[in-house]
This record gives C-alpha cells, structure tokens and sequence, in this order.
C-alpha cells in the first residue's frame, strides 16, 4: 500500500478545521474543498470565487507537479444554483482541452456568508 502524506501548503490560508489542505496517495492528489476565504474574491462573485478557487488548485498541482490539466474529479458546491450560468464559463475557461469528470451540488449555506462556491479535486500527478 502506498504511503499517505498529509499536506498543508503555505502559499493557502490555513485549514480552518481538523484537515489537511490535501492528501496524497501515491499519484493522486486529494484536495479538501477550497474556497475563496481569507482572499481578495471573498464576498465577490460566484464566478469571481470559482476564478480564485481554480488559481489556487493551479498553485496546488503545479506545486505537486501537475497542472490543471492532470484534474480527475471536480466537487462544486453552489449555495445558489442561480449562479451557475456564470460558474460554467469560468470553469469552462480554466478546462479547456482537459475536461475532468465533476458534480455540481447546490447547498444551502457554505461555513461563511461571504462564500459561495466551494471545490474539491483530486489531480493525477
């Protein structure tokens, strides 16, 4: 069986919880869900929030040695399904070319107020 590492990295705002940003296992990448908290994006856009989150899973895979590119699986979480017209572009924009498999789940509330998009990935390395 393949060794886990327990990963937090120090280019994110700190987990917040009892978890780690991310954990690997051998060449996967699991990513705890990212949201825009603690940035710039915070009580933006939901499209504005998805833009952030996808900058930060880039740092997180090129970091590892991956890219977007290398993405298996997105989790959203919208806690407005109307804001979905606006998710897709940007997700669409980021994707190009290396579509990964994804569900969309619309929630009623995230952890804040200010934050309403969260995702979680895992990235092949």
């Amino acid at each position: 069986m393949s060794e886990l590492k327990r990963i937090n990295y120090p280019f994110l705002t700190a987990p917040g919880g009892p978890y780690v940003h991310a954990v690997r296992h051998g060449d996967l990448l699991y990513v705890s869900g990212l949201t825009a908290f603690g940035g710039e994006a915070q009580g933006e856009t939901a499209a504005r929030q998805t833009q952030a989150v996808l900058q930060q899973l880039d740092a997180i895979a090129r970091y590892e040695g991956g890219s977007l590119a290398t993405l298996i699986k997105l989790t959203v979480f919208l806690t407005d399904i109307a804001d979905l017209p606006s998710v897709r572009p940007v997700l669409a924009d980021k994707l190009t070319g290396a579509l990964p498999a994804c569900s969309l789940l619309a929630v009623s509330a995230l952890f804040s107020a200010d934050v309403n998009v969260e995702i979680e990935a895992v990235i092949a390395l």
